[in-house]
């Protein structure tokens, strides 16, 4: 400041273009450049981070089945499918974690439990055991089934229409088709008077299975002889049975855990001469005499569409239950013939498909 009181004009230095105050300023400053500098590159690092912690995440979703992962892998596949026709793709816009209880039904109620805890946003329950446990295990979270039997009967929902409550799914109904595969092997081995029916006495369906055969049986003048297998290791003694009892035909019911076991069956039905129906496609590609149900991939399908549904907002009480329309019919004559079996061709005529 001047004798007078007026301020010195600020000086520039031309060649850094600095004012006097600016040198000044970065004089006095320089001590303290390392520290700034050092919480600068800080904060630098930590906006990144924050921004990260800040971005929405991706929805988790359960998958859980009473059968394997090897068993499960067309279905699976079928599952992503119609996740993907509603826009979410694993791994990218919802991650999946998957359960299997590997046939041992009783480890069902701790998974889904587990799955529960890890809180999830929908869980899918396919098959009829897993469905059970979820809706044992959470009265919130979204939980959509598939399942072969009636889902109203086992108390899964409190009807097809509303649903109502955290439950909803896709119902198969292969507990239905029973008789059908009864009806179906009569046809194609009229001469075969006695019938066994294998089921496994854990699944949860596994006596109207039995009841339900049973009764079509009686009408159609047969009689059915029940039979259980929950290991690979009943088989042999499953087919001793049939020797003892001289079943001229064998009728596999629905279960997850013959599923994964479907070609096995089917070989075991060739080895042992034995005219055998079951509900699975792989069972007549193995071998087998005749295949007829539902399509398990459709079914599983329809669950990642509900799913996706779900994620978008949609409430699992307002999805009515899906029924798994599409029935297909395959026959094997080149097993018929090696049995030596006729199958009519009233009953070719109305096959889906025909191994010859």
């Amino acid at each position: 400041m001047t004798q007078s009181g007026h301020l010195h004009p600020i000086r520039t230095f031309p060649h850094v273009g600095l004012s006097r105050y600016d040198a000044l300023s970065s004089a006095l400053g320089r001590h303290m450049r390392r520290r700034e500098f050092i919480t600068l590159i800080g904060g630098a690092v930590a906006w990144p981070l924050a921004a990260q912690a800040q971005r929405p995440a991706i929805p988790v979703v359960g998958y859980l089945s009473a059968g394997t992962s090897s068993g499960d892998t067309r279905l699976v596949a079928a599952f992503v499918k119609g996740l993907g026709e509603t826009g979410y793709e694993d791994g990218k816009t919802v991650q999946i974690e998957y359960r299997w209880a590997d046939n041992q039904y009783d480890r069902l109620p701790s998974i889904a439990a587990d799955l529960v805890r890890r809180q999830l946003v929908v869980i899918a329950a396919v098959t009829t055991p897993a469905a059970r446990a979820a809706k044992a295990a959470t009265a919130t979270i979204p939980v959509v089934f598939s399942t072969i039997a009636d889902p109203v009967q086992i108390g899964l929902v409190a009807s097809l229409n509303r649903p109502g409550g955290n439950v909803t799914g896709v119902t198969i109904l292969s507990v239905e088709v029973g008789p059908k595969l009864l009806e179906l092997l009569h046809e194609a081995v009229p001469s075969a008077t006695i019938i066994a029916l294998l089921v496994n006495p854990t699944n949860p369906n596994a006596e109207s299975q039995s009841k339900n055969t049973q009764e079509a049986g009686l009408k159609l003048g047969l009689r059915v002889h029940v039979l259980n297998a929950r290991t690979e290791r009943d088989f042999e003694g499953v087919f001793a049975k049939l020797r003892e009892l001289k079943a001229g035909a064998l009728v596999i019911a629905q279960d997850v855990f013959f599923n994964a076991q479907s070609e096995q069956l089917a070989a075991l039905t060739v080895r042992h001469a034995i005219p055998g129906i079951y509900p699975q496609p792989e069972f007549a590609a193995a071998g087998g005499l005749i295949s007829y149900g539902a399509s398990g991939r459709d079914a599983w399908r329809q669950v990642g569409i509900y799913v996706g549904r779900i994620l978008k907002g949609e409430k699992p009480a307002e999805l009515p239950v899906q029924r798994a329309t599409k029935v297909e019919l395959i026959i094997n004559l080149r097993t018929a013939k090696a049995l030596g079996i006729t199958v009519p061709n009233t009953l070719i005529g109305r096959a889906d498909e025909v191994i010859e």
